[in-house]
């Protein structure tokens, strides 16, 4: 399902009229922080799962090494 101009005109209409021309700018500032939280959060995990499965992996090797 894809927008048209004219959906995106009446989207952008109602979000003038219900918002405010003065709100808008705070609204889009907000919505960039939070996404900018929402990918620093996803690194974070990515680069944890990456630590955890790299030291199971090491643990597995030793205790090969061991057996």
């Amino acid at each position: 399902m894809s927008l048209g101009f004219t959906e995106i005109i009446l989207i952008a209409l109602f979000i003038l009229i219900v918002f405010g021309a003065k709100r808008i700018p705070e609204l889009a500032r907000a919505m960039g922080r939070a996404s900018y939280e929402f990918k620093k959060a996803k690194e974070s995990l990515n680069s944890e799962s990456r630590e955890l499965t790299a030291a199971k992996g090491n643990t597995a090797e030793s205790e090969e090494k061991n057996a």
